[in-house]
């Protein structure tokens, strides 16, 4: 890339936040268990190339495997010689543990920071490729579920680099150990819980789907492909959007595309509704700032903008009365906190990843692919 265009791409980066709320669409458009922890006696080092890097922990001798296997022949109708000897093969990742700790809770939040992983000129230019090779898939989910192309090419960008960092761990081994040896943490049970339930639909999604649970390769948690979907997620949610009779979101980007634009289309996402306006909070003393009521009250639009103006919320660029939204706040570390308010199709994005740094992120790398695509 030229100094020229890099410094475009940069230029590009810094100003799609300002520039966003202008109509980014136009408007027609637990406590700790008890549980029994894993015998590291039984546990031995396996292979060390990036797909087989573990330990054998003999995962089918496990009393809570056991009990998980005699569930999954119960209610699936599984063979439990074959499930114990699919277990007998899953390896020990410690790394998916260690990455799985909660970060030290003294560094403040910045929102800076984060924007600045996405939104930056490598990412840009990878995501205006990504967007010209795959033109015709994403006007087709577009026309089809709603979800216009930049919120796909945003996701798809800060997932995965656009299919660079889809992940390569084996997804039985990982799901396995955070299913039965998750992190001692206050939700270690609500995780172990829901890890269980992923493992279960891996197994589901490998039978139905003909192929080896072990050919599943995705990241630490068990995200899979250019979409980083859970098991549950491809059952549920995944479309064959290139047609060829399978869903694969690891070696079929078009299917990644239909995918996503599906997903959010079954989370709220409303064709044509714009999705953020930029906010300030009212200096009048008389506020009281009540405006804080409205902070860290879940992932959904539903305020009306009077009771939000009337708190002390202003928006700077004026957003339509109709739609209800969430005030959302983006902290910056000492600095000054950003402030939004966001409509039912930004918190479809959060429902993806529930985090407002995550869905911002996504609306202003895909706005900004468009604008430097659009500047092509």
């Amino acid at each position: 890339m030229s100094m020229k265009s890099s410094a475009g791409l940069h230029k590009i980066a810094q100003l799609c936040t300002l520039a966003l709320a202008l109509s980014i669409y136009p408007a027609a458009q637990a406590q700790t268990s008890n549980q029994s922890k894993s015998p590291s006696a039984k546990i031995r080092k396996a292979s060390s190339s990036a797909a087989d890097d573990g330990e054998f922990a003999n995962f089918a001798e496990w009393k809570e495997v056991s009990a998980f296997i005699d569930q999954m022949v119960q209610k699936n109708g599984f063979d439990r010689d074959d499930l114990v000897a699919t277990f007998n093969k899953v390896r020990y990742v410690d790394s998916a543990i260690k990455l799985m700790r909660p970060a030290p809770a003294s560094k403040p939040k910045n929102w800076a920071a984060y924007r600045a992983r996405f939104v930056e000129p490598a990412r840009i230019k990878a995501g205006v490729e990504f967007w010209t090779t795959y033109a015709d898939a994403l006007k087709r989910a577009e026309s089809q579920y709603g979800v216009p192309a930049e919120i796909i090419v945003g996701i798809v960008g800060v997932e995965t680099v656009y299919g660079r960092n889809v992940g390569n761990f084996r997804v039985m081994d990982a799901i396995t150990t955070l299913a039965f040896d998750y992190p001692n943490t206050p939700t270690r049970d609500a995780r172990m819980a829901y890890f269980r339930g992923e493992l279960e639909n891996a197994l589901l999604f490998a039978r139905e789907s003909g192929i080896d649970p072990f050919s599943l390769l995705g990241s630490y948690a068990g995200a899979i492909g250019w979409a980083q979907f859970m098991p549950s997620s491809i059952r549920q949610y995944c479309v064959d959007f290139d047609g060829n009779g399978k869903v694969d979101l690891r070696n079929s980007p078009i299917d990644a595309i239909g995918s996503i634009a599906h997903y959010l289309s079954e989370h709220g996402w409303k064709t044509g509704m714009p999705i953020v306006f930029p906010a300030t909070l009212s200096t009048d003393t008389s506020a009281e700032n009540r405006w804080q009521a409205f902070i860290g009250q879940g992932l959904e639009a539903k305020y009306s903008l009077d009771d939000l103006m009337a708190a002390g919320v202003v928006p700077t660029v004026p957003p339509p009365a109709e739609p209800s939204y969430g005030l959302i706040d983006l902290q910056n570390g000492q600095g000054a906190t950003e402030y939004w308010l966001g409509t039912d199709n930004f918190f479809a994005i959060t429902k993806y990843n529930r985090s407002f740094f995550y869905a911002m992120s996504v609306v202003d790398l895909g706005r900004a692919v468009r604008v430097a695509r659009d500047q092509q």
